[in-house]
């Protein structure tokens, strides 16, 4: 007969994350299937109606919650359970390509002083923070999903630190089939489309408050 095998305590601390990981719903393929990397491109067009504004604006990293701030394409099959698709992953966490997204819209559009990420120290008017609340493939009781996204923004003035505006954003485009990589064809184009909402929405906003409150 053998003897028990020792495990270590750290390892024995691992299993319950591991007895969750592996009870974790992910949909298609099979467990050692090759990961397929997933890069929508978002463009988006300036509006013509989008304000000429003098002012420069810095975008916060957005923030979200640590399921949807991942590398994993969420799926929710049927309300109430959220799971992710095996053998595919963004390329960017959703917070990331939607900061590069509004971003380049903001700096493709000519209507913007100057325009960049609050990382890099620039000074700056504004302020626009970003919060990722669905960024999934759901199949809302339908037989094909839908690529849903939801982003609350603020914009905030750096010179007494006031909330000028919030406004919470939601964008669902239809996938055709459920091919994941139809799926991701849809965020693309949901993701240019609240991008482009969004930027528009910070320029007429801005502006108004700019008008309103002049620098003393």
């Amino acid at each position: 007969m053998k003897p028990p095998v020792s495990v270590p305590l750290r390892a024995l601390a691992l299993l319950p994350l591991l007895a969750m990981l592996a009870g974790c719903s992910i949909l298609g393929g099979k467990p050692r299937d090759p990961i397929t990397i997933y890069s929508p491109q978002a463009r988006a067009a300036a509006d013509p109606a989008w304000p000429q504004v003098e002012w420069q604006l810095a975008i916060a990293k957005p923030t979200a919650t640590r399921l949807l701030d991942s590398p994993r394409i969420a799926v929710r099959p049927i309300p109430g359970e959220l799971q992710v698709y095996r053998g595919a992953s963004w390329a960017q966490p959703p917070t990331e390509m939607l900061e590069a997204s509004v971003l380049r819209v903001l700096e493709d559009s000519g209507r913007i002083a100057g325009v960049g990420r609050l990382a890099t120290g620039m000074r700056s008017d504004y302020r626009l923070a970003m919060d990722v609340r669905r960024f999934e493939s759901d199949y809302q009781g339908g037989a094909l999903p839908v690529a849903t996204i939801e982003v609350s923004a603020t914009l905030l003035n750096n010179r007494d630190q006031r909330i000028v505006a919030r406004h919470t954003f939601l964008r669902e485009e239809a996938a055709a089939t459920t091919d994941v990589a139809t799926v991701t064809d849809a965020f693309g184009r949901a993701l240019a489309s609240i991008s482009s909402e969004i930027a528009g929405w910070t320029l007429a906003q801005g502006q108004g408050d700019a008008r309103s409150h002049p620098p003393l």
